[in-house]
């Protein structure tokens, strides 16, 4: 039997790793090891043990191999204010409780900041159902946050606007957050680069602090502030973006990036981590459902920033330093990342071109080796084997290409 150990008296016993097993061995001890407990709700203590369960059947599945991925270590204590304090309602009297408050269990009416006017309407129309309610701490400020069943009528079809708009291509990089195929440039503010010396020194006087006292309580929540600061920007700059793309265009093309391999690069990684280009991706995943557009992924092999925009010239040989990109069939002289947002966007119109001496990797990388140098489209996609043409006669092709 797998399972995790408990007091109960004098005696060590075993207790399963499912939700009700741990439930009722909390029912039998918490009248010793929590004398408070009736001072708070009861599904304060429900939620933590269903996140525990729900921790321990990860494990369990990973030991078995039912579960995908990386190994699951064993469920580690959290201490409160050394973790996300956060706790969570499902059932009892709670949701919103007129323009700007929310009911509580055991806490009451609450007033919050955000007007509740609109899931107010909903739920009085029948239009949503609530599933539960999560109350956190993040930087010395609560938040209250809704699962909601929302019943939203998707789009028949892209809107009169979206069609006047037509596809566009998304190059996300470092130096510019995205560049479009149209010209338009999305400039990246750089919020954690900006903060960076409030940072340090805010760190700095943390780190010289006495442990355990009042002064270093107060330098933490500095510290968290600042970092919640940019954390809020970044995310408000994200949410921008990614509503106007979903808005004003039919169909949005992304590259399918490799993140965890471009984090791995020590000059690179910050300034990676703080563009969030995975989140773009996924807030376009959702929002061009909502509006009625459709988000088309490339392939993560196709060489977008190689390949000629103008007549399909691809140089292999261009690197990350090269900025412009110089065409030697047609002469166009264009910038590398418009020229790749141009080459996603003629990829979805079905007018990109394809030629056999694809190069770059064959197969999908695994998360600690280095990134292959991306394919042509067509030849193999991530998770596949093979290439269309034997190496010699790919070999053969580029030189009779070059000449």
């Amino acid at each position: 039997m797998i399972g995790s150990y408990g007091l109960s008296g004098d005696l060590l016993t075993a207790v399963r790793w499912t939700l009700p097993a741990l439930r009722l061995a909390w029912n039998a001890a918490k009248r010793d090891v929590a004398p408070w407990w009736d001072a708070c709700s009861k599904e304060a203590f429900s939620a933590g043990l269903d996140q525990l369960a729900r921790g321990l059947k990860n494990v369990t599945d990973s030991r078995k191999g039912k579960r995908k991925g990386r190994r699951v270590g064993f469920p580690r204590f959290k201490k409160r204010g050394k973790a996300r304090d956060s706790f969570r309602y499902t059932t009892g009297a709670y949701g919103p409780a007129g323009d700007r408050r929310v009911k509580l269990p055991r806490i009451g009416r609450v007033k919050v900041h955000e007007p509740m006017g609109a899931l107010t309407g909903r739920l009085a129309e029948g239009r949503a159902r609530l599933f539960g309610a999560t109350v956190s701490r993040t930087a010395g400020r609560w938040f209250v946050s809704f699962t909601v069943d929302v019943e939203r009528d998707a789009p028949a079809g892209p809107s009169r606007r979206q069609r006047a708009a037509g596809p566009v291509g998304v190059d996300l990089g470092v130096k510019h957050r995205a560049v479009l195929s149209t010209g338009e440039t999305v400039a990246n503010p750089k919020h954690l680069a900006g903060s960076l010396r409030r940072l340090r020194k805010a760190s700095r006087a943390y780190a010289r602090s006495k442990p355990d006292s009042a002064g270093r309580r107060q330098r933490a929540a500095r510290l968290a502030r600042i970092h919640a600061r940019v954390a809020h920007q970044r995310r408000d700059g994200l949410h921008t973006l990614t509503t106007r793309l979903a808005k004003r265009h039919d169909v949005v093309v992304v590259e399918d990036l490799h993140v965890a391999g471009m984090v791995r690069n020590r000059r690179l990684a910050r300034a990676v981590a703080d563009t969030a280009m995975a989140e773009i991706r996924r807030q376009l995943s959702y929002k061009t459902i909502w509006y009625g557009s459709r988000l088309e992924v490339a392939d993560r092999w196709y060489p977008s920033s190689k390949t000629c925009s103008g007549c399909g010239w691809r140089n292999p040989s261009l690197t990350l330093s090269d900025r412009t990109f110089t065409c030697q069939s047609c002469g166009l002289v264009v910038d590398r990342d418009l020229n790749a947002a141009v080459n996603l966007r003629t990829l979805v119109a079905g007018s990109a071109s394809e030629t056999e001496n694809a190069r770059g990797g064959d197969r999908k990388t695994a998360l600690a080796r280095q990134v292959p140098g991306k394919r042509e489209p067509g030849t193999a996609r991530a998770g596949q084997t093979g290439s269309a043409v034997p190496p010699r006669t790919a070999a053969r092709q580029r030189l009779t290409h070059a000449s």
